[in-house]
């Protein structure tokens, strides 16, 4: 027992002679650990001052964070990294992503087409016909019930453009874009002859089911343009609401839908308002005829591209400086 108390106080008089204060425990590197009201702070024995001081402290902090960072985000693209909606994009996951891209795309092309073509054939719902509002709101409300089915799985792109976007601005691995690209379109492929199998005959034959050409009188150019600008609505709110974090995330498939409805609400006496290139080439594809066909490919890319660029470079959450 006096073995041991000679020891403490030996120990406390090498601690004064530190400066440091008698209840603190010496290290082997050199450094004194304090309790400080619950928090813990080290001291340097060579520091004339008795410790590091608050900025130096904060600045470790602040490097240490960083490197953990840099790190997280080194993994995560090696891996193909998080997607929109909170979907997991690697290797592992891609069959299911594809085939949620697939479906996705199906709901979204046949759920509007199919309005589409009642409303060109005055088919009769409930005593009255679809007028042209039903097939912006059709468009719009299915995205959003899309974006809220298998936006979790595989981010609910359904749109080469948002794909294409996405990865411009270093939000999608380029290396899955074929796989994202080639089930949309399979899947806007299937949702054509499933309208066209809902309408029989009329619907490919009078209705060209629902592919989006220029109106009378609208020029190549021109519907060009007005692709360009309505996917760029699209894209621009995708990007705000899905990999903004400070945007609410309960809002995503509403706002999303809503750009979908505004967008073929402009274009629709234009151009039929595609604002996808797979809306586009899967009823043309089944309903064999192309016309046009490059302005409905060209122009949503470059839209989408760059609104992707534009929030991404200029609006995004960026870290702070140090």
């Amino acid at each position: 027992m006096d073995f041991e108390r000679d020891e403490r106080e030996a120990e406390r008089r090498r601690q004064a002679s530190f400066g440091l204060p008698t209840d603190a425990r010496v290290g082997a590197d050199g450094y004194a650990a304090e309790s400080v009201r619950g928090g813990a702070r080290r001291v340097s024995s060579g520091d004339p001052r008795g410790g590091v001081g608050v900025e130096e402290e904060a600045r470790m902090e602040e490097t240490v964070r960083r490197g953990t960072r840099r790190a997280m985000d080194e993994k995560e693209q090696e891996s193909g990294g998080g997607g929109l909606y909170g979907s997991q994009i690697d290797d592992s996951h891609m069959v299911g992503a594809g085939l949620a891209e697939l479906v996705g795309t199906f709901i979204l092309v046949y759920g509007g087409t199919a309005v589409a073509v009642g409303a060109i054939l005055s088919r009769p719902t409930a005593g009255a016909a679809y007028d042209s509002l039903a097939i912006a709101l059709a468009f719009g409300l299915a995205l959003a019930a899309v974006v809220a089915a298998v936006g979790h799985v595989s981010g609910a792109h359904v749109n080469p453009a948002v794909t294409l976007g996405m990865a411009a601005a270093g939000k999608f691995p380029w290396r899955y874009t074929p796989i994202y690209i080639g089930a949309q379109l399979v899947g806007a492929v299937l949702a054509a002859a499933a309208t066209w199998l809902t309408f029989g005959g009329p619907a490919r034959g009078e209705a060209n089911l629902a592919a989006t050409y220029p109106a009378q009188g609208v020029g190549d150019l021109q519907a060009f343009l007005v692709e360009v600008l309505i996917t760029f609505i699209l894209v621009f709110v995708v990007m705000a609401v899905a990999t903004d974090d400070r945007a609410p995330a309960p809002t995503a498939p509403i706002a999303v839908g809503f750009a979908l409805a505004v967008g073929v609400f402009i274009a629709g006496p234009v151009t039929g308002g595609a604002v996808n290139p797979v809306r586009a080439l899967g009823p043309m594809i089944v309903a064999g005829d192309l016309t046009s066909f490059w302005l409905y490919v060209l122009g949503p890319i470059v839209g989408g591209v760059l609104a992707a660029l534009l929030y991404d470079r200029t609006m995004a959450e960026t870290e702070a400086p140090a």
